[in-house]
């Protein structure tokens, strides 16, 4: 039987106060939390006064009909739904699933397919998807015939229009859907004309403007380690997005072997490297949540040529048998405290 030790993935970032001394200027501090795409958001705002109830309820309704769009997790969801059906036939998406659609497949082309929301066949193999079921490590022919129906090349998106080449393509957006959730209800917020504010699900971020007490917003790194919670690194992120990617909190263990929750499109297989975390800052959150994706199964020496060659500001943290190292990219120095 296969032992498995599934940890849930915490937030990778953990909110901080600033090093200053209090400054208050006579704004308010409101704080929103809930629950949304199987996890948690935490969401701080600064302002006069405003109606934070009803500004939550207009929120949880975002949330809600984004969810409805691409949950791979509700059976009746926009997503799911062509995920079921069999037709080759193109047909008409939402405006929001539209959006993170295109979004996805231009990253997936970036990244050479190293981010592919079709991997999600793989994903649910070795038992880190909505099917999750798995008793044993999957076959070389199970894997084989399951590799062989996915890919982006297989996926068609033209005008608002999505279509699949082969009946049985399934379509995965957890690794850019969650980013996307932040983007949104940081425009409504800006849309009710509030401009200072935190927004956080899941351990993916975006922050604007000043806290109530005129510091700008911190963010710790967290310490990629399975047993504590420790900051590892500090920063400023200014009116920026912040996503982090890390595969030491999801995972299970065969016999001592480590098996990631991060497919690697390539192989089909759990990665297999010592780049254990990346953080990418970006002034959209989707966009930062494909891009650290998409570098963790890279691997350090590729994801950081490919930083470099897109002139992003990431951070990596890769282990080693003396403990971590971390690299960045120039672009994301000018962020760290």
């Amino acid at each position: 039987m296969l032992k498995i030790n599934v940890i849930i993935l915490w937030v990778t970032l953990i909110l901080l106060a600033g090093c200053f001394p209090s400054n208050d200027l006579g704004r308010k501090e409101y704080l929103l939390q809930g629950n949304t795409m199987g996890t948690t958001y935490n969401i701080k705002l600064v302002a006069d006064n405003i109606d934070a109830e009803k500004l939550q309820q207009g929120i949880d309704a975002a949330l809600l009909e984004l969810n409805q769009q691409m949950s791979t997790y509700i059976a009746d969801s926009e997503l799911s739904k062509f995920n079921h059906a069999t037709s080759l036939e193109p047909i008409k998406v939402s405006t929001g699933l539209a959006r993170v659609l295109k979004e996805a497949i231009r990253l997936g082309r970036l990244s050479n397919g190293a981010l592919d929301v079709t991997v999600g066949p793989l994903v649910n193999l070795w038992g880190f998807g909505p099917e999750f079921r798995p008793e044993t490590i999957p076959s070389q022919e199970l894997l084989k015939r399951t590799k062989a129906g996915v890919g982006l090349d297989k996926l068609v998106f033209e005008n608002g229009m999505l279509a699949k080449t082969v009946p049985d393509l399934y379509v995965d957006l957890s690794t850019i859907a969650k980013g996307y959730g932040v983007d949104l209800v940081a425009e409504y917020i800006e849309a009710n004309g509030i401009n200072d504010y935190l927004v956080e699900i899941g351990g993916e971020m975006r922050l604007k403007g000043f806290k109530h007490t005129g510091e700008l917003w911190h963010v710790a790194i967290e310490k990629p380690i399975t047993n504590e919670r420790l900051v590892h690194q500090i920063i400023v992120p200014k009116d920026n997005a912040v996503a982090t990617s890390g595969d030491y909190r999801i995972y299970f263990q065969v016999a001592g072997q480590r098996f990631s929750h991060i497919i690697d499109p390539a192989t089909g297989k759990p990665i297999n490297h010592k780049l254990v975390s990346v953080t990418v800052i970006h002034p959209s959150s989707m966009t930062a949540d494909g891009l650290s994706t998409a570098m963790m199964v890279m691997g350090e020496e590729k994801a950081l040529a490919f930083a470099k060659a897109n002139d992003l500001a990431a951070y990596f943290i890769v282990k080693t048998d003396d403990g971590f190292v971390e690299q960045s990219t120039v672009k994301f120095m000018q962020y760290l405290k």
